[in-house]
């Protein structure tokens, strides 16, 4: 799959610049924020079998651990993942590592009470695959938390594109620091071929997830400002973060949306 390659040669030198996001939230307030939102939405047990997909510079594992839980992390870069290694092994924690494409997972089914994700999934090339293949590992009654935003429905709608500068310009002042222009050309071209790109998110995902045989779904349609800074909340004021909650279970038609 020729976008997967480029998406992995994206990130493949993207690791120093997301590990020193991660940093500052993990010793930030965003920390107690993400946790306690964490500790709301995860399914019950003391100490779970967690899966992180995409995990970057290994933030979930990092804050699950502290947490008390087993965490096993996959990512698509072998970057990220020596980054992650780093980050884990300094702290003392144990998690298990892996390079793997999050749509072909190759753990046994029934694995992992939780999977969580973030900012990962609108870079799927075939969303409702890896949907198919999250819910096969996940146990029954396990649950998947989402956190992601409509990133580049910008580069389709002029008025959400004139926002979306605004704001860039507006975050500028308050801190943000703007990514190298190379690199952001790349990024755009690459999102030009992104599924999630153009589809309104999280609408789409919702039937899919059910027709998959996911239930007790729970849209938390903006989590901004419990787990964004200051700055990253001007900066993404036209696509705030949201959550979704998916559930192993036999019931597949529960659904509800906070705002």
């Amino acid at each position: 799959m020729c976008i997967q390659k480029n998406i992995e040669s994206y990130w493949q030198n993207a690791n120093e610049r997301y590990n020193e996001t991660i940093q500052k939230e993990l010793n930030g307030v965003q920390k107690e924020a993400w946790v306690q939102l964490i500790e709301e939405n995860r399914p019950p047990g003391d100490r779970l079998e967690v899966l992180d997909i995409g995990t970057g510079p290994g933030f979930f594992p990092l804050l699950l651990s502290e947490m008390g839980h087993h965490v096993t992390a996959i990512d698509c870069t072998e970057s990220m993942l020596e980054t992650a290694r780093n980050n884990v092994r300094t702290a003392g924690f144990d998690v298990s590592f892996h390079l793997m494409d999050a749509h072909k997972l190759t753990f046994k089914e029934n694995t992992f009470d939780l999977i969580l994700t973030r900012n990962v999934t609108w870079l799927l090339y075939d969303p409702t695959a890896a949907y198919q293949a999250w819910y096969r590992v996940l146990k029954r009654g396990g649950r998947l938390l989402i956190f992601d935003a409509n990133y580049y429905l910008w580069m389709y709608d002029n008025k959400w594109r004139e926002e979306f500068e605004r704001d860039n310009e507006e975050a500028e002042k308050v801190g943000f620091k703007k990514f190298d222009k190379a690199d952001q050309e790349k990024g755009d071209r690459i999102a030009g071929e992104l599924f999630f790109s153009n589809v309104r998110r999280p609408q789409w995902d919702i039937p899919v997830l059910l027709n998959i045989g996911f239930g007790n779904i729970l849209v938390d349609a903006d989590v901004g400002e419990k787990i964004q800074s200051e700055v990253s909340m001007v900066r993404y004021r036209t696509m705030p973060p949201f959550m979704i909650r998916a559930e192993k279970t036999e019931t597949k038609y529960l659904y509800g949306m906070k705002r």
